[in-house]
């Protein structure tokens, strides 16, 4: 007789009806928001939390990223935080007691020029006064590490070499969210789905609630957690921030044998390259250069990152175009998040991650929760607040990290 393959629930989490008022409101059922909350009840024992999504959980940048995670940044802000964060990604599928899938294949940043060569063998170096994992390779490593990469040196963008960073890889992205959504859940937090905030009630200057598509909730104190579109929530308040919001596309092939062992990133050709668990490749670029909310793929950007990955890989030339998709990235002027207080007191401010807001994940829930439970700003956020754009204490990752993402 066989086997008989346990019961799976028709959901990993319950499906509430908002109560009248909590002590904490999250706006943004993504990564950030669960994460948030799921720290908020781990770390700090707070659980009367509510999330609130205005589509399905998980639905946005969330379910359409690239999955890359990293912390070789340059700058010491950056590098704190994302280390933090990659150091929480190797225990995080023990943490949620639930698989992610998170394989640290490594990531490559080529480097085609005599300028990349400068910059990334910097970064390198102030990688390592950091304590992260990094190194120099030349083209002949490039090779042995990632056999299918061109190294020839008769092509129009020649490899010179590249960064290396060992311990980098990616995850699941839903998995990541479906694990921090059930231990919120069985500790005690509402997941509030079809649940749009579309203003807020205010007394000086505290916010005392939250007005939403399924009625008015009170509450203590409000974390925003809606990446590419927290400049409309911030526009309800009152609140100016240097946010740019953009479509991100990306794109996946055909299921194909394993033949691509780490990640390969390349800002002249620009196209970065991972292979997932069942085989599809998984590429992305840089942002559209217009503003937009739109979450559709476009043939001109599909063409132009299929022509860079050939390029790089000519194994790839009879590959097929499964999907493609955009997601909504929020950008500030020095391409460096926003993280801390607000003019209202009891709001707090996460956005202005870019592209680099998957690798966060479980970093900015750990920081964000501490910052909501104490009420200031954890040390690896504290850079990252919204008074930088007029003290000009910048952390300026816009040049400084090759590709962006």
């Amino acid at each position: 007789m066989a086997e008989q393959l346990p019961e799976h629930p028709d959901f990993l989490w319950r499906t509430p009806e908002p109560k009248k008022s909590y002590d904490v409101v999250i706006v943004g059922g993504g990564g950030h928001g669960l994460a948030t909350a799921h720290y908020l009840a781990r770390n700090h024992g707070i659980r009367d939390v509510a999330v609130l999504e205005k589509g399905w959980l998980a639905g946005g940048n969330m379910a359409r990223n690239t999955t890359l995670i990293r912390s070789n940044y340059l700058w010491d802000e950056s590098a704190a935080i994302y280390e933090h964060s990659l150091g929480l990604w190797e225990g995080l599928e023990e943490d949620l007691g639930y698989p992610i899938l998170f394989s640290q294949r490594g990531v490559l940043n080529l480097a085609h020029t005599e300028q990349d060569v400068r910059d990334s063998v910097r970064r390198v170096e102030a990688n390592k006064l950091n304590g992260i994992d990094a190194e120099w390779l030349g083209p002949d490593q490039v090779a042995k590490l990632c056999p299918i990469v061109n190294v020839s040196a008769d092509i129009r963008y020649p490899v010179h070499g590249a960064t290396y960073q060992p311990r980098a890889g990616i995850a699941k992205h839903d998995y990541v969210a479906w694990g921090f959504a059930r231990r919120a859940d069985e500790a005690g937090i509402d997941l509030i789905q079809d649940c749009e905030v579309v203003g807020f009630s205010t007394d000086g200057d505290r916010v005392t609630g939250v007005r939403t598509t399924r009625g008015d909730i009170a509450c203590g104190r409000v974390a925003l957690c809606a990446a590419g579109h927290t400049s409309v929530l911030l526009d309800m308040l009152g609140v100016p921030t240097p946010l740019q919001s953009h479509p991100l596309q990306a794109l996946v092939s055909e299921l194909l044998e394993p033949v691509h062992p780490t990640v390969v990133m390349s800002n002249a050709v620009h196209v970065y390259v991972s292979q997932a668990h069942k085989g599809e490749l998984v590429m992305g670029a840089g942002v559209d250069s217009y503003t937009g909310y739109g979450r559709r793929g476009a043939f001109h950007i599909v063409e132009r990152q299929m022509a860079a990955a050939v390029e790089l890989f000519p194994v790839f030339a009879r590959a097929h175009l499964l999907r493609s998709w955009g997601g909504i990235v929020d950008v500030t002027p020095d391409a460096s998040p926003i993280v801390g207080h607000t003019p209202y007191e009891n709001v707090f401010l996460n956005c202005g991650w870019g592209t680099g807001g998957f690798k966060a994940t479980p970093g900015i829930g750990w920081c964000l929760a501490d910052t909501v439970a104490h009420g200031r700003p954890h040390p690896y956020v504290a850079p990252f607040a919204l008074d930088r754009f007029v003290t000009g204490a910048l952390v300026d990752e816009h040049g400084a990290a090759a590709v962006a993402h």
